[in-house]
């Protein structure tokens, strides 16, 4: 079987495709070879947003899967039927479980939750994006399996819910310095986590599965934990005891200077989030997620103490959490 993969490089398709090759997949990667060819992969240079260049690269080719890891506005995704129609059995496009309604109107979220945000600009361009496909295959049966992750991670970076340019080091460093840490809400909100070797069983499972088309699907871990807890097994982790400071969220969503938090957390990481799998599990029996959240987060917590060429300070985000904890301070003060 022969997949292309547009991009391929990232969190997720690093993992997709390296068990796409465990099993026997014929590979090709599309991107413009910043990144070297993971080993038993083929490769295509090219930037996929120069349609032209493209055609003539795949002018011959026939494929059948081929999953754009990059495609996030209504643009790629135009360009993507242009240049694959007639060209693949499979076309899967990477949406964000950050599209499903906002403020959610049920705890539990599956395939059928209305697609809406009003916080997020990237959201509601993929939303924009899965209604293209859709109308796509409904007129004229182009072959399109639609994939939601939401928050995957791959065990080199331990996930936060806030945090500047530079990741998740500046949090972790504030832990290991004493310094409040915040957490936007109470904390008591629940999130779902999903290592991205276990995103990779759900998402090659759909690969080449007739049953697949026309549906979308979201991947993720059945399990949940609040962000108090995602916090607290982090600075555990560290041997660190964690200093939390819960700031509202629409504060820091109007607060955050040079950082746009607002469609981040409002349209995302601020609400509680329990995914339905039912849906990708009658297609994929064997996907079952074996990374548990709290020892994910140990051994990405390891992984970045290991190696210093990942603790990338932000000084930026540094300075700002101060100047929210001396506001939140001020605001005791005024009020005590």
């Amino acid at each position: 079987m022969k997949a292309l993969f547009i991009g391929g490089t990232g969190t997720i398709s690093t993992a997709v495709g390296a068990l796409a090759l465990r099993r026997g997949w014929d590979i090709t990667l599309l991107n413009r070879g910043s990144k070297p060819l993971p080993e038993g992969m083929s490769g295509l240079r090219a930037d996929i947003r120069d349609e032209a260049e493209v055609e003539k690269i795949i002018a011959n080719e026939r494929y059948d899967v081929v999953a754009d890891f990059i495609a996030f506005t209504l643009e790629d995704v135009e360009r993507d039927i242009r240049l694959f129609r007639g060209r693949t059995k499979q076309y899967i496009f990477i949406s964000s479980a950050s599209a499903y309604q906002k403020p959610a109107a049920d705890s539990r979220i599956t395939e059928s939750t209305p697609l809406a945000n009003p916080h997020w600009q990237y959201s509601r361009d993929k939303i924009a994006c899965e209604e293209a496909l859709m109308a796509a295959y409904r007129q004229s049966g182009f072959p399109i399996t639609i994939v939601r992750p939401s928050h995957t991670y791959d065990g080199t970076r331990p996930p936060v819910c806030l945090h500047g340019k530079g990741g998740s080091w500046q949090v972790m460093k504030r832990i290991l310095e004493g310094k409040p840490v915040i957490i936007p809400g109470d904390g008591s909100s629940l999130w779902t986590l999903t290592h991205s070797t276990d995103f990779a069983k759900g998402f090659v499972g759909l690969m080449g599965n007739p049953r697949a088309i026309g549906h979308p699907f979201h991947i993720t871990s059945d399990e949940c934990l609040t962000w108090n807890q995602i916090y607290e097994t982090i600075a555990d982790e560290m041997g660190k005891p964690l200093h939390a400071l819960h700031v509202a969220s629409d504060f820091l969503a109007r607060h955050g200077g040079e950082y746009d938090f607002r469609g981040e957390l409002l349209g995302d990481k601020s609400v509680t989030v329990l995914f339905d799998n039912t849906k990708v599990k009658r297609l994929v029996p064997d996907f079952v997620c074996t990374v548990a959240m709290a020892d994910g987060l140990r051994q990405a917590t390891r992984h970045i103490l290991a190696h210093p060429e990942l603790q990338v300070e932000d000084t930026a985000f540094d300075r700002w959490c101060d100047r929210v904890v001396e506001a939140m301070a001020a605001a005791d003060r005024a009020i005590g």
